[in-house]
């Protein structure tokens, strides 16, 4: 019989949940403070004082910004001198092998990150500034836009801040996705769904990395904390459990999230049961 793995003890994580959830149903979540929550789930040693100083960085970042600046190019400009240039903000392509590239604490101190992570940079710095600023989520890479859709400007903070013309964002999109261009995927980004795509691209990184199922589950965790997931992030939590050990826990979540596919999918949720059987007979 193989040993069920212990149930996890209660860790400081339970309070940065706490406080994820409750931003996330905030009737205007704020993008910063999920993003350091998010790093605060990876690095509970961060505790409310690293919180705090990631936010007073960006505060002392947004006061860095000249005063007295008016239109969509000239935002861009200025967050590009000031963060790109002055700054050294910026990415690489070894970003993509690095946890930490999508954690916001330590790409304020690193100053290098994902382009979705160095947007978040951008779009904060400039929101406390008063810029007219939005993430947009390109498919296959984040970029940064300013003022309103008839003089919209867009800036690349992942390649330092270069500005972007619209052949320059349809080739972004084609070469990342073979995807023609379209007007809606330019729209913003919502701060829930950028926390989203933050804690997707956790996820992806781990799923390459078998030994660190733990960074997968808490990432799963935090996603069915927002208000708006999709549904089969129950059953990649339930996988998860068994991966780590936990068969009885996965199996029953398993069946639980049968239960509610079987309506409109009652193949794929026999398929799901058979695998709930599987898991719990591990424990024999």
């Amino acid at each position: 019989m193989r040993p069920e793995s212990p149930e996890p003890e209660p860790r400081e994580t339970d309070d940065i949940r706490r406080r994820f959830a409750e931003e996330a149903r905030a009737d205007r979540p704020d993008l910063a403070t999920l993003c350091l929550l998010v790093g605060a789930e990876a690095d509970p040693s961060l505790g409310e004082a690293g919180i705090d100083a990631a936010q007073a960085e960006l505060d002392r970042l947004a006061g860095m910004l000249p005063f007295g600046v008016l239109g969509a190019r000239a935002w861009a400009v200025a967050l590009a001198e000031l963060l790109a240039e002055r700054c050294g903000f910026e990415g690489s392509p070894a970003e993509y092998q690095r946890l930490d590239a999508s954690l916001l604490p330590v790409v304020l101190r690193r100053r290098r990150g994902l382009p979705i992570l160095l947007s978040v940079v951008w779009i904060e710095v400039a929101r406390r500034a008063g810029a007219p600023v939005y993430g947009v989520a390109l498919p296959g890479h984040f970029v940064v836009g300013f003022g309103a859709p008839e003089e919209r400007v867009l800036a690349d903070p992942f390649g330092g801040g270069r500005l972007l013309t619209g052949a320059d964002a349809e080739l972004l999109v084609t070469g990342t996705t073979g995807e023609a261009l379209e007007p809606a995927m330019l729209a913003p980004a919502d701060p829930l769904d950028i926390v989203l795509r933050v804690l997707n691209n956790i996820r992806a990184w781990a799923a390459t990395r078998p030994e660190r199922t733990d960074v997968s589950l808490w990432a799963v965790e935090l996603s069915l904390l927002l208000p708006s997931h999709p549904a089969r992030l129950r059953y990649d939590r339930a996988q998860l459990l068994v991966q780590r050990g936990e068969f009885r826990r996965g199996a029953a979540e398993m069946d639980e999230y049968a239960q509610v596919v079987d309506a409109v999918e009652p193949s794929t949720a026999e398929a799901i049961r058979r695998k709930a059987r599987a898991a719990r007979a591990m424990l024999n």
